[in-house]
């Protein structure tokens, strides 16, 4: 490892190959003599014993038959420090990308599901830098690591006894986590390649384009298609922005401007929203804009996952992720012996614990809305009656006590639905954070849309719902820039400028801790959760007020960058495993799609501009909801055939999978005979 500080202050770590001596001698030929990279760092406790650290070393190092990881493994600087470096050998590396399902570029420079037994015929193969990428690497170590597991029942020398029995095919790193012996797992920069990422990426002044591959190669696929879709979304945004620009700037009544008139000598306010045919093609195009926007997403996504390899993950063939358990056995598909859990068991724990607790949930969110606006006509009456200094202090209660409400139920929520993924207990990582992601998601879909929906189909107030999406939009864009830009920005440059001073003069400091005491990763979810409201604000309620794409381009604009800037600068790097597309929150924009049609529909209908012109036409209010539902259905048909029509591939990427599930059928015939 290498620590070191630029002309402005900032921490550089890098790794740096350590001495080929220092590492442990494999004994399979075809890793004798090759460079070995430091990718994953272990931090033990400060009070760990080195008998401890010899014993998780040796386990490290041990073959696969023996119980081991076949990795390797370097004390640090010494065998009392407080770290271990992990690497691994290239057999490794070779058979768990057989194992995960990768395809990687064969002799004829095409992609094709990688077989160790015919791994000379892959471009590459000797040089594991070029042939995985960082983030590969790292993955594979860190899923070596956590598929360890105690062969017998044993105690882990120089822990007490209480916490330092392993019980029979207990998983080793969760235990010594338990035990307070591991403290964290984490991948190590590469400083040089992130320098060179960064200069690609935000340091330049393009706006749009992206180095996507260099992402992909040393973050991973989950931020490289969070990165992508991201700006995919940005250039989705400029047909429907400029369609907002025309109707609002360019048709008459588009402005949502207010204005008074003198009614019998009282000044009546009135709220010119869109005007009738304006209000219906915000509508219509919305419905279209939102369906192809998804299809279209899907071509470039099914693209990416090619062009990285990662179209036939087989994960569900891959070993159980920590924290499964079940009955010890043979899995009936692989022949290997883990733990089995029956398919029916964790069903019934969806459906008979997780659904009713989760709409538990979503009804406690109803009952304090409802409190809310009960609270708030209480206080207003009162403040009528009263009209003293108290009564008028009193009308910020209701939403004080609300906002309260909500954050406390949102962390006791995310709480609760962390523990019911757990319980249910799914085989892979992938279903246990679709799982999880579902849970939050529902809740907060449900806690950001819900006042919408109620203003707008309860109480039926279009300028109020038009007043009060601006004003989310400005204010939580605002914030969000706040939040995620301007305030890391202050605190990377100026407020953390002591603190590395004295790493700098400290010149026996550790070369890890500048790294070490980094934030971990906080993950994608909360920028998913950001995309995915922006999408619900101009999929569902963008007929109402026009100018909503315009805001949402501005914002992505300056997203991408900051995003970029606080991944790269800010937070450790992060594990990412190998990634086909971005799983559930795909379904989830495409849920939001499928309810921009009714709500756009209803929306249209409650128009007062609408209902006028209808009962002007001489329409009764029963045909005319006919006539929306008949409206909402014809829509709900042309998505659907849209839908059909586009496929979810181009032509050249279905090509190229049938000719890679051809090949491995071929190559699967010839290794039988």
């Amino acid at each position: 490892m290498m620590m070191s500080l630029d002309d402005k202050g900032s921490v550089q770590i890098q790794t740096k190959v350590l001495p080929q001596d220092s590492w442990t001698q494999v004994s399979c030929p075809c890793c004798v003599s090759k460079q070995v990279e430091s990718l994953v760092l272990i931090q033990l406790s400060d009070n760990v014993q080195p008998v401890t650290k010899r014993w998780l070393i040796s386990l490290i190092e041990a073959s696969k038959r023996h119980g081991g990881a076949a990795l390797l493994a370097h004390p640090g600087e010494d065998e009392c420090g407080d770290v271990i470096v992990v690497s691994a050998p290239r057999c490794t590396l070779l058979r768990a990308t057989e194992d995960l399902g990768l395809c990687k570029k064969y002799r004829n420079k095409e992609m094709a599901s990688f077989s160790y037994h015919d791994r000379d015929n892959f471009t590459n193969v000797d040089d594991m830098q070029e042939f995985l990428t960082l983030a590969e690497r790292q993955y594979i170590v860190k899923n070596e690591l956590d598929s360890l597991q105690a062969q017998k029942k044993q105690r882990i020398p120089g822990v007490p006894e209480a916490p330092g029995v392993l019980e029979a095919w207990e998983n080793i790193c969760q235990k010594l986590v338990r035990a307070g012996v591991i403290k964290d797992i984490f991948p190590l920069h590469d400083q040089q390649r992130l320098n060179d990422v960064c200069r690609r990426w935000y340091s330049k002044k393009q706006i749009w384009r992206q180095p996507l591959d260099a992402i992909q190669s040393y973050f991973g696929g989950t931020m490289a298609f969070y990165f992508s879709f991201l700006q995919f979304y940005t250039w989705a945004l400029v047909p429907p922005a400029f369609l907002g620009l025309v109707l609002t700037f360019l048709l008459p009544g588009g402005g949502g401007v207010v204005k008074e008139q003198a009614v019998e000598g009282v000044m009546e306010e009135e709220d010119y929203g869109p005007s009738v045919s304006g209000h219906m093609v915000q509508a219509v195009f919305s419905m279209l804009w939102s369906t192809l926007f998804i299809e279209f997403w899907k071509r470039r996504s099914s693209s990416l996952s090619h062009r990285w390899g990662t179209r036939h993950l087989t994960e569900r063939f891959a070993e159980p992720r920590p924290g499964f358990q079940g009955t010890l056995g043979l899995n009936p598909v692989t022949g290997r012996l883990e733990p089995l859990f029956p398919e029916w068991q964790r069903q019934l724990r969806v459906g008979l614990v997780s659904l009713p607790l989760v709409g538990l949930f979503l009804g406690l969110v109803v009952l304090g809305m409802t409190g809310f606006y009960h609270g708030e006509a209480l206080v207003q009456g009162f403040h009528q009656d009263s009209g003293s200094l108290f009564s008028g202090a009193l009308l910020y209660l209701p939403s004080m006590a609300h906002t309260v409400y909500t954050n406390i139920l949102k962390n006791v929520y995310h709480a609760v639905a962390m523990q019911l993924t757990k319980w249910e207990n799914h085989r892979e990582e992938s279903s246990f954070q679709n799982h999880h992601i579902t849970k939050v998601l529902l809740f907060t879909f449900f806690n950001n849309f819900a006042v919408l929906f109620h203003i707008a189909f309860y109480k039926q107030d279009l300028p109020l719902l038009r007043k009060k999406l601006a004003s989310l939009l400005i204010l939580n864009q605002l914030v969000n820039q706040c939040t995620e830009v301007v305030v890391p920005f202050i605190v990377d440059r100026f407020l953390s400028a002591a603190h590395k001073k004295e790493q700098e003069d400290n010149l026996e400091m550790d070369k890890l801790r500048a790294q070490r005491s980094l934030p971990p990763f906080p993950g994608l979810f909360a920028e998913y959760i950001e995309l995915l409201l922006q999408f619900g604000y101009l999929s569902l309620f963008s007929c109402v007020y026009p100018l909503t794409a315009v805001l949402l381009l501005l914002n992505n604009i300056t997203e991408i960058r900051g995003d970029a800037y606080k991944f790269c600068k800010l937070f450790r790097k992060p594990f990412s495993a190998p990634v086909s597309n971005m799983g559930v929150w795909q379904t989830a924009f495409e849920v939001l799609g499928f309810v921009s049609v009714m709500s756009n529909c209803w929306l249209l209908l409650l128009s007062p501009r609408v209902q006028e012109f209808c009962l002007e036409g001489g329409i009764s209010g029963k045909n005319i909801i006919l006539f929306a539902i008949l409206v909402e259905h014809v829509l709900i048909l042309v998505k659907m055939i849209l839908a059909f029509m586009i496929p979810d591939e181009p032509d050249w990427v279905r090509i190229k999978r049938e000719q890679i599930e051809f090949n491995s059928m071929q190559a699967l015939g010839q290794q039988k005979l």
